[in-house]
C-alpha cells in the first residue's frame, strides 16, 4: 500500500503563525496515477492524485477493511439513504453502489479537484451519471438544511485531531437534524429498524494509527455532544443520537 503525502499546514493554514503558509498555492498541473484496487468480489480502477494538499490523494487501509465489514453486514445497508464523509477518491462509495445498488452521496472538503476526481472515478467504473456529491468543510454550515441521510459512513478520518470539534459539529447536525425523505415525519429520537440497527447512525472504521488519547478525545467529544458510541466490529464503531436527547442540547449542537 502506498503511503500518501500530505501537508497539515495546507489543511490548517488558518492556524499557522507563518504568513507564508496562510495561502498555499495549488499545483498548476495536477498529476495522477491510475491504479487497480481489489475490493470484495470486484476490482475498481481508481485515479489517485500523486499529491494533494487536502490529503485526498490515495486510498487508505481502512477503506478495504471497512468494505469487507460492510459486505459481511449487508443488512445494515438495506433500504438506507447514505452519505459518506471524507470520500477522497470516492472508491468506497463506488464499491457500495456497484455491489448493492445503494443510494449514496459522496462528500469531502470544499475543493473542485476532489469533486472532479470522484466524478472521473465514477465514470471509468461504469457509474453514469456520477454519484451526487456535496462539497463541505466540517464545522461550517451544511449545504442541506434538512438532511435526510439515515446512514453516515466514513473510514480513516481521525488523522487530524484539530478537526475533531468540527467533525463532531457536522455529525451532530446530520444525525440530530435528520428528517426522513419524502412526506414522512421527522424523527426526534433514534429509531430501531427491522435489521436491529439504529437510524439515523454514523458508521466509521479506521486503520490509520492514532494515539489512544486522541481516539478517546474523539469519542468523549461525541458523548459530550449527546451522541452514543458503540463498538460493533473490529475497529468499526456506530455513533448515534443518544435516546431522550433534549431539544435544548440539539439546538446547542447546531
Amino acid at each position: 500500500m502506498d503511503i500518501a503525502l500530505f501537508s497539515p499546514s495546507s489543511l490548517f493554514g488558518h492556524d499557522s503563525d507563518d504568513d507564508d503558509q496562510s495561502s498555499p498555492e495549488k499545483v498548476a498541473d495536477q498529476s495522477y496515477e491510475e491504479r487497480t484496487h481489489k475490493f470484495p468480489a470486484m476490482e475498481l480502477s481508481i485515479r489517485e492524485f500523486t499529491f494533494h494538499e487536502l490529503n485526498a490523494n490515495l486510498l487508505w487501509p481502512g477503506t478495504f477493511s471497512f468494505a469487507e465489514w460492510l459486505v459481511e453486514n449487508k443488512p445494515r445497508l438495506e433500504g438506507r439513504r447514505i452519505i459518506e464523509l471524507g470520500s477522497g477518491t470516492g472508491a468506497l462509495a463506488i464499491f457500495l453502489r456497484k455491489s448493492f445498488g445503494v443510494d449514496i452521496t459522496t462528500s469531502d472538503f470544499d475543493d473542485e479537484e476532489v469533486e472532479e476526481n470522484i466524478a472521473h472515478n465514477c465514470q471509468v467504473n461504469g457509474i453514469v451519471p456520477a454519484l451526487p456529491h456535496i462539497r463541505h468543510s466540517w464545522g461550517e454550515t451544511f449545504p442541506a438544511t434538512d438532511p435526510d441521510w439515515d446512514l453516515v459512513i466514513a473510514s480513516d478520518i481521525l488523522l487530524y485531531v484539530k478537526q475533531y470539534p468540527n467533525l463532531i459539529k457536522t455529525l451532530s447536525f446530520l444525525l440530530k437534524s435528520y428528517k426522513m425523505k419524502g412526506n414522512k415525519p421527522s424523527l426526534s429520537t433514534p429509531q430501531d429498524t427491522p435489521n436491529g440497527f439504529t437510524s439515523p447512525a454514523f458508521l466509521m472504521s479506521w486503520r490509520r494509527r492514532i494515539g489512544k488519547e486522541d481516539e478517546a478525545l474523539f469519542f468523549t467529544g461525541c458523548e459530550d455532544a449527546g451522541l452514543a458510541v458503540e463498538h460493533v466490529g473490529s475497529r468499526v464503531f456506530c455513533i448515534s443520537p443518544r435516546k431522550n436527547t433534549t431539544a435544548a442540547a440539539e439546538t446547542k449542537d447546531k
